[in-house]
C-alpha cells in the first residue's frame, strides 16, 4: 500500500483511529482484534476522502490488491460520529459480464443476477445520477430483468455499464466523498452538531454475497431492547440477503431465537446461531458498550460485517449505561458521562410512543416536556369542572395569566397561542409537571367561540380529544399510544451516584406543598425560590386580596390582610414540615396588584357584588391600577416600600410558620428574599420593617429564631451595585428571567413570535430565555457575584431562574463560583446529572457530553 498511504489494510496494529479514519473504521479494528471472522477491509481516511472529493483520487487497483482478487467488495462511510450520518452503502462492487458468468455456476443464476441486478440499480442512481423513475420500473428478479436493466442503463447514460472493478470503485468513492461535501450534507450534519470541517472517512469491504447454496442470508443481532434497555435478544434474520435486507419492512425476516409463532435461525442454523450470540456478548464485555451486530452467513458459516452501538430511546441508554457500570464493564463515571442530561425530561414524563400514529394540527414552543390527551377546554373554571368529573382536558388560551393557575392546577396539559420559553404558562407549567406548549401561532384561536381551527381547515372544538406533546412541539389530533414515565431502581441508581460526585447544590423552585414534596421526592437540597403571590389565587383567597386592594388606608388594608395571615401561615408551615432539614427561600409579594383585579365586565360585576360597591366604582378602580407597562412598574420591592403592610403580614407568616414548625422538628431558618431590587435604599427600607416584625413575633411568643434576609437581583443596576445591596444581605438569588429581558430590553412573553427567526439567521445562538446567555447577561452575573463578595465574603450565590435546570448554564454558574441553581422540581434530575457530569470532567478529563459543550 505504499502509493497510497492514505488507504490502511485494517489489521490490529494499523494506524487506524477514529479522529483520522472515522468510528466505523475503528470500530472494524477493534472487531479484528477480538480475533472475529470480519472479511479483509481497507480504510481511507478524511484526508484522503476529501482530496477525492477534489479530484485527486486514490489508487484503487492499490486498494482492491489488498482484497482477495474474485471478491465483490461495499463501501461504507464512516465519519467520527456516527450520529453525523453519511452517503448510504453502496454493495457488489466488482460485477460485471464475467463475473456473473462465474457466480451463476457456483451460486447459481437467479443469486448471480440479483446480486448484479442490485449492483447496476444502486450504481445508476447514487453514482452516475440517473433518473431513478426509470429503473424502478424494472421488474424485480431474473436475468431477464437483469438484461433489461443494464439495457435502460446504456439508454440513459449513453455508454455501457462500466465492466472494469477499479473504474466501478473509483466512481463509488468520487461519488460519496462529494456527496459528503455538497451543501445539503453539510446542513444536516451542522443541525445534528458536526463542526463545519467534520471529515468522512470510507471502508472497502471483501463482499459476503449472502446467496446461494446451503444456508445463506443475512441479519442484525442485539442483547437488549432498544425502547427499554432490558436484556432482549432482538433482530431479525432473512434468508438468501444481502447487507441489512432483513430490516425492510416488507421483508420477509425469521426469528432469531425459537418461537412458537413461526421460524427462527435458531432452528435453521444453530451453531451459527449460538456463535453470533457469543460474539455479541464478547464485542460487550470488550468494547464496553451494548452492540448491534450485523453479520452474513455463508453455507452455515459466519461472518461478522459490522458492529454498531444499539440504538436507544432514552431509558434504554440510561438503564444500559447502568446495567454496564453494575456488571464492572465501564466505571460509575463514564456511565454518568453516558447520559444526556437533557434526555432526563424524557424519563420524567408520559411520552408519545416512538412507533405511534400522530396527526399532527399545529406546532408550537415546546415549553414544557411531557405528553397528555384530554377534551379541550378554553377557560380555568371549565378545567375545574373537568377535573371535578374525573375527565382529563387541555386548557387552551390565547396566553395565561396568574389567574389562570388554578385551570392549570387542574389540567392535564396547557396550549397557548402567545409566549416564549420564559412565559407565564412555560414557567408554571415547568412548575407543575405539566406538558406546555407555547406560542403556538400556527393554530387560530377563538375564545370566543371556543374553538381552534387548524392551517388546512379542520376546526377542534371544546370537548374534542387533542394530545399536546410538551417535548417535540407538536399538538396533535386524538389520542396516540402513550409511553409511561420512567423512574424505577434504575433511574434512582443514576440519580444517588450523580449526587455523590456533583459539587454544587441544586434546589428546586416551589410554590405549593404540592410543589415542594415533589421537590423533595426528587432529592432537591431545598426550596430556591417559592412565589408567595400564587397562594393568592384561590377562589377562598382572591376575594379577601382584592378587598386589600380596594381598602382606602394602611389600617384598613392591614385589617383585610390579618384575614390572609393564617392561610399563609399555613402554606409556610407545611413547606417547612415537607423541607424540614432542608433550606426553604421564600420571595415576598411580587407581581403588580392589577393582575388580581377582573378584567370582563361580568367579572367586574361579580366583584361590586362581593364588596358592595358599585360597579362603576370597580371599574374607576381597575382602571386606576393599569400600567402601561406593568412589569417595570408597580410591583416587587416597590409594593414593599410603597404598601408596606403586604410584606409586614407575609413576614409575620413566615415568622409564626417559623417557630410552630420548629417545635417538633429541626429548626427552622427561613430565608426571606426581597424581589426586584434595583437600590441599597430599597433594601433598607423593608429590611428594618422585616427586623421590626421579626422582633415582636419574638416577643409575643417568647421563643427565639434565626433567618435570612436576601435579594432577588433581576434588574442590570442591582448587579452593578452589588457591592452596596450585599452589605445588608445573606444571599443574592439572580433571577435569570426579569434580568434577561432587561439586559436584551426583550418581552419574555412575546419574543416567541420572532425568537426562532433571530436563531435561524444567527443573532443569537440560542433564545437567551431558554439557554443563559454567558456573554451579556452572564457578564451581569459574573460582575454582581464579584462585587458581592467584595463586600460580603461570606454571600450566598445562586440562580432561581428556569436557567438553573438547563446543563448549559450549570456549567456557567459551577465557574463562576455560585452555591446552587434552582429551577422547577421537574427538572431537579437534570440539574444533578449535568452537575455531575461537569465535576466529573473537571476532575478526570473525560470528554464532556455534546449536551453540555457551549
Amino acid at each position: 500500500m505504499d502509493q497510497t498511504p492514505k488507504a490502511v489494510l485494517i489489521t490490529p496494529g494499523a494506524p487506524v483511529s477514529t479522529k483520522t479514519h472515522g468510528g466505523r473504521a475503528k470500530c472494524l479494528q477493534r472487531l479484528v482484534r477480538l480475533d472475529l471472522p470480519v472479511p479483509q477491509t481497507v480504510a481511507l481516511s478524511f484526508d484522503a476522502v476529501h482530496k477525492i472529493a477534489e479530484g485527486d483520487m486514490v489508487d484503487v487497483h492499490a486498494i482492491l490488491s489488498e482484497l482477495r482478487p474474485d471478491a465483490l467488495v461495499c463501501v461504507r462511510p464512516s465519519s467520527e460520529d456516527p450520529d453525523w450520518g453519511g452517503p448510504g452503502a453502496v454493495l457488489n462492487i466488482g460485477m460485471n459480464d464475467a463475473r456473473y458468468v462465474d457466480l451463476s455456476e457456483t451460486l447459481g443464476r437467479e443469486a448471480a443476477a440479483a446480486l448484479y441486478l442490485r449492483f447496476v440499480q444502486s450504481y445508476a442512481v447514487h453514482v452516475a445520477r440517473l433518473d431513478p423513475d426509470v429503473f424502478e420500473d424494472v421488474e424485480d428478479g431474473g436475468p431477464d430483468a437483469l438484461s433489461e436493466m443494464l439495457q435502460a442503463y446504456e439508454a440513459e447514460a449513453d455508454e455501457p455499464f462500466p465492466q472494469d472493478p477499479g473504474e466501478q470503485l473509483a466512481a463509488v468513492l468520487r461519488s460519496m466523498a462529494r456527496a459528503w461535501e455538497g451543501t445539503s450534507a453539510r446542513l444536516l450534519r451542522a443541525a445534528k452538531g458536526a463542526p463545519e470541517d467534520a471529515g468522512l472517512g470510507l471502508v472497502v469491504q471483501e463482499m459476503v454475497p449472502g446467496l446461494g447454496q446451503g444456508e445463506c442470508g443475512s441479519g442484525v443481532l442485539q442483547l437488549v431492547s432498544s425502547q427499554t434497555g432490558m436484556p432482549q435478544l432482538t433482530g431479525r434474520y432473512l434468508s438468501q440477503s444481502q447487507g441489512r435486507d432483513a430490516l425492510g419492512s416488507d421483508a420477509a425476516a425469521i426469528y432469531l431465537e425459537h418461537d412458537d409463532r413461526g421460524p427462527s435461525l435458531e432452528e435453521l442454523a444453530p451453531e451459527a446461531f449460538q456463535q453470533i450470540k457469543a460474539n455479541a456478548a464478547l464485542m460487550r464485555q470488550r468494547l464496553r458498550e451494548e452492540m448491534q451486530v450485523e453479520f452474513v452467513i455463508e453455507s452455515g458459516r459466519v461472518h461478522i460485517l459490522d458492529g454498531v452501538r444499539v440504538a436507544r430511546s432514552a431509558r434504554a441508554a440510561l438503564r444500559i449505561a447502568v446495567r454496564l457500570a453494575e456488571d464492572g464493564i465501564i466505571s460509575i463515571e463514564e456511565a454518568l458521562m453516558r447520559v444526556d442530561a437533557h434526555s432526563m425530561n424524557e424519563l420524567m414524563h408520559r411520552q408519545v410512543a416512538p412507533g405511534a400514529q400522530r396527526d399532527v394540527i399545529g406546532t408550537g414552543i415546546a415549553a414544557s416536556p411531557g405528553a397528555a390527551t384530554g377534551r379541550l377546554v378554553f377557560t380555568a373554571t371549565d378545567a375545574q369542572v373537568s377535573k371535578s368529573r374525573g375527565e382529563p382536558c387541555i386548557l387552551a388560551r390565547r396566553e395565561t395569566s396568574p389567574e389562570d393557575v388554578r385551570g392549570m392546577h387542574a389540567a392535564a396539559a396547557v396550549l397557548t397561542e402567545k409566549g416564549g420559553m420564559t412565559s407565564h404558562a412555560a414557567v408554571i407549567g415547568r412548575g407543575l409537571g405539566l406538558p406546555c406548549i407555547v406560542g403556538a401561532s400556527s393554530l387560530r384561536f377563538d375564545s370566543r367561540r371556543r374553538q381552534l381551527t387548524a392551517r388546512d381547515g379542520r376546526v377542534f372544538k371544546a370537548g374534542d380529544r387533542v394530545t399536546i406533546d410538551g417535548t417535540s412541539g407538536q399538538i396533535l389530533a386524538g389520542e396516540p399510544e402513550m409511553m409511561e414515565a420512567a423512574q424505577d431502581d434504575v433511574f434512582q441508581t443514576l440519580m444517588g451516584w450523580a449526587d455523590d460526585a456533583r459539587d454544587i447544590d441544586i434546589r428546586a423552585n416551589a410554590d405549593t406543598p404540592a410543589d415542594a414534596q415533589t421537590a423533595r421526592n426528587f432529592n432537591a437540597q431545598g426550596i430556591g425560590l417559592c412565589r408567595t403571590e400564587h397562594m393568592f389565587f384561590d377562589p377562598g383567597r382572591l376575594t379577601v386580596m382584592r378587598e386589600m386592594i380596594f381598602a382606602e388606608t394602611p389600617s384598613g388594608r392591614a385589617a383585610v390582610l390579618a384575614r390572609l395571615l393564617p392561610m399563609q401561615r399555613k402554606d409556610f408551615r407545611e413547606l417547612f414540615r415537607i423541607m424540614e432539614g432542608l433550606p426553604v427561600c421564600i420571595r415576598l409579594f411580587d407581581p403588580p396588584l392589577h393582575e388580581f383585579l377582573p378584567t370582563t365586565n361580568a367579572g367586574q360585576r361579580e366583584l361590586s357584588e362581593a364588596l358592595g360597591l358599585p360597579v362603576s366604582d370597580v371599574t374607576r378602580r381597575v382602571e386606576e391600577m393599569g400600567e402601561y407597562n406593568p412589569m417595570l412598574g408597580l410591583r416587587g420591592v416597590r409594593l414593599g416600600v410603597t404598601v408596606p403592610e403586604i410584606y409586614d403580614m407575609q413576614a409575620r407568616a413566615i415568622f409564626e410558620a417559623t417557630l410552630e414548625a420548629s417545635h417538633d422538628g429541626d429548626p427552622v431558618v427561613p430565608e426571606i428574599m426581597i424581589p426586584l431590587v434595583s437600590a441599597k435604599r430599597e433594601v433598607e427600607l423593608v429590611k428594618t420593617r422585616v427586623d421590626a416584625v421579626a422582633a415582636a413575633v419574638k416577643s409575643e411568643r417568647g421563643r427565639d429564631f434565626t433567618y435570612r434576609l436576601g435579594v432577588m437581583v433581576e434588574t442590570p443596576r442591582a448587579a452593578l451595585r452589588a457591592d452596596e445591596i450585599a452589605v445588608h444581605t445573606a444571599f443574592m438569588s439572580f433571577g435569570t428571567n426579569d434580568l434577561t429581558q432587561m439586559t436584551y430590553g426583550l418581552s419574555r412573553d412575546d419574543a416567541g413570535r420572532f425568537m426562532s427567526v433571530y436563531v435561524q439567521q444567527g443573532v443569537f445562538p440560542e433564545d437567551p430565555f431558554h439557554v443563559l446567555d454567558v456573554d451579556g447577561v452572564g457578564e451581569l452575573l459574573q460582575l454582581g457575584a464579584q462585587r458581592g463578595r467584595m463586600t460580603r465574603p461570606d454571600i450566598t450565590l445562586s440562580i432561581c431562574g428556569e436557567h438553573g435546570g438547563n446543563p448549559e448554564s450549570i456549567a456557567f454558574c459551577r465557574a463562576a463560583g455560585f452555591d446552587y441553581v434552582s429551577c422547577s422540581p421537574y427538572r431537579v434530575p437534570v440539574a444533578r446529572l449535568a452537575a455531575a457530569q461537569l465535576a466529573i470532567a473537571d476532575k478526570t478529563g473525560q470528554k464532556l457530553p455534546r449536551s453540555l459543550k457551549n
